[in-house]
């Protein structure tokens, strides 16, 4: 069945393409579905606290306006000291915020600036995403999760960005796999998959369909 995929973000879809390989499900992106089905798109107010109530807002925004099944996503980065173990301060705490707060937002070089800002000051830190996802399929057919199955594994941000750089997913270049300390893009394979989400996004939309 075709799935409407609440994001904008090319990165995103190819992602999630992987992730529901083997589903059957047809997956076409925001601006597929606007400009085939002649409508326009315009921006959702991620007014939530966490990732859910980020991806539930999105969702339903889009499934009025669509009227057929669509899902949205949202995510948080949550910072820790790597040597300690202790969280970093709440006032740089990213959670939902990842871009920038106030109204601005960041783009992909100044988002690497910042990061690598705070491993300056800080040191070594381990990250880890916390991920919502919220699916609606028609009328009084919703599905929700933010289990801690769709988070992503820990990683490490390091200060030397790597001179590979994919848009959309700028600090992937500053990410370290933890037992190995290469960065994602020295490793084999769809790391960057496993920190993004582990197994949970397939397991939750195979338990709809």
């Amino acid at each position: 069945m075709e799935l409407i995929y609440g994001t904008g973000n090319p990165a995103k879809l190819k992602f999630m393409r992987r992730e529901i390989r083997g589903l059957p499900i047809e997956l076409i992106s925001l601006g597929q579905a606007a400009e085939r089905d002649g409508i326009a798109l315009a921006d959702v107010e991620e007014s939530g606290r966490d990732p859910l109530e980020n991806a539930r807002i999105k969702a339903c925004a889009y499934y009025r306006l669509f009227r057929k099944p669509v899902f949205s996503c949202d995510s948080g980065l949550y910072l820790w000291d790597y040597q300690t173990g202790e969280m970093l301060p709440e006032e740089v705490q990213p959670g939902i915020h990842v871009r920038g707060r106030g109204g601005r937002r960041l783009t992909d070089d100044e988002l690497i600036a910042h990061f690598t800002g705070l491993v300056r000051t800080y040191g070594t830190i381990l990250a880890r995403y916390k991920n919502g996802i919220c699916l609606i399929m028609e009328d009084g057919r919703r599905y929700e999760s933010m289990d801690e199955s769709l988070w992503g594994a820990a990683f490490l941000f390091t200060d030397r960005p790597h001179p590979k750089r994919i848009e959309g997913f700028p600090l992937d270049s500053i990410s370290l796999d933890i037992a190995s300390g290469k960065y994602f893009y020295d490793l084999e394979g769809n790391v960057q998959d496993v920190v993004a989400a582990e197994t949970g996004i397939a397991e939750f939309f195979k338990s709809v369909f």
